[in-house]
């Protein structure tokens, strides 16, 4: 079967070469005129002359002598070099030449000035310590992007979020935890709900913002249940402070459980909930912020319950919590030693327990995310004992 020989392209020049024109090499490779998928053996090789002509010889099959194709060397296009691919030459006819002679393409492209960037780039991946440097140096940008960046996107992000989304995160937040697997109806009396819901008021009425403050009281260990929160107090996003019946009763007196709800309020206030879960749950749902997107808020907040029981919040937002519950307690009982003593008790479990009953941090505790109880208790007595030299 004889192969056609392919059509001369209307930019091609004369067929007569320059004189002198002195070999510059032969390249071998194989030829698709573009038209079908079957490949001819090829070769290409350079004139130097009045003008650069490469030109290209197709070996058909039974035809010994092949043709010939000339084109000025501008007048082709050189692919950018890939890994482990053939290098491509794109003919101004729409055929294409492809060849494994890399380093012979390279130097076509050098002599012609083509693809620089490509070959920079080339050349530093070819060199292993500037490469090991580059890893090295994204490795410390994603680092300083983790531990700096992100946290501060994330703030900027929950700071932006309207109070519409906050409100849509806190309602389908609120159905998740209500299904029964979280927690259950609190089994507290009327007259101690009435009583801490107004405690609740003071708190909120002091510490502002203007958000739609809410006191759920729930049972946290419901009948049956297999990941009931247990004794414990958090904030959503958009102002509802859920607080355990367990807790409750671990508390000696009020003052205790005011100082947890004004803790609770600072994350409200701070917006540490949304900081910290737009954080850990990556930026693509910081969109949610941008956009509004109710519907996507609400997929979003079904995750809220479980990161907030799960992680709880970062070193920085639980010491501008208690911050805030110092502030309160000082104002109103000139001490801040009830949230000390109810710390103590959340952290050992023991009823009987109090601020001297934790003196010290688990030796890794300065490398999780939240402080340690004792460091708490420290920052504590600290805003006390500070209390008069800021005022």
């Amino acid at each position: 079967m004889t192969t056609p020989t392919p059509t001369p392209s209307p930019s091609r020049p004369p067929t007569h070469l320059p004189p002198a024109a002195p070999l510059t090499g032969v390249i071998e490779g194989v030829y698709f005129d573009g038209r079908s998928s079957r490949d001819r053996v090829a070769t290409l090789r350079v004139l130097r002359g009045g003008e650069d002509l490469a030109v290209l010889r197709v070996q058909a099959e039974g035809d010994a002598a092949g043709s010939e194709q000339q084109w000025p060397l501008r007048a082709l296009h050189f692919d950018p070099p890939l890994p482990g691919v053939r290098r491509v030459v794109k003919l101004p006819d729409g055929g294409r030449f492809e060849t494994v002679d890399d380093a012979a393409i390279t130097a076509l492209e050098a002599a012609g000035g083509r693809n620089r960037g490509p070959r920079g780039v080339r050349r530093l991946e070819s060199n292993w310590p500037l490469t090991l440097g580059a890893v090295a140096t994204l490795g410390l940008f994603v680092w300083g992007f983790l531990t700096y960046g992100l946290p501060a996107v994330a703030r900027s992000a929950a700071a932006a979020t309207p109070r519409s989304v906050l409100a849509s995160f806190d309602r389908s937040a609120t159905e998740v935890l209500d299904n029964g697997s979280f927690m259950g109806q609190t089994r507290l009396g009327a007259a101690r709900q009435r009583q801490l819901q107004q405690g609740f008021r003071d708190v909120t009425r002091w510490a502002g913002g203007g958000y739609p403050y809410r006191l759920l009281l729930r049972d946290g260990e419901p009948e049956g249940s297999m990941g009931a929160i247990g004794t414990n107090a958090f904030a959503l996003p958009g102002g509802t402070v859920v607080m355990t019946d367990q807790l409750v009763r671990l508390a000696r007196d009020d003052r205790e459980l005011l100082g947890v709800l004004a803790h609770e309020a600072g994350h409200v206030t701070g917006r540490h909930s949304l900081s910290g879960i737009y954080q850990g749950l990556g930026l693509t749902l910081l969109t949610t912020a941008v956009t509004g997107d109710l519907v996507s808020a609400s997929t979003f907040a079904a995750a809220v319950p479980t990161w907030l029981l799960k992680n709880g919040y970062s070193r920085q937002a639980e010491t501008q919590s208690d911050e805030v519950a110092g502030r309160f307690l000082m104002e109103r009982y000139g001490t801040t030693k009830p949230l000390r003593d109810v710390l103590a008790r959340l952290d050992t479990e023991d009823a009987e327990a109090d601020e001297n009953s934790v003196t010290q941090d688990d030796p890794g505790s300065f490398l999780q995310t939240h402080p340690g109880t004792a460091e708490r208790i420290r920052h504590l007595r600290e805003i006390e004992q500070n209390w008069g030299k800021k005022r």
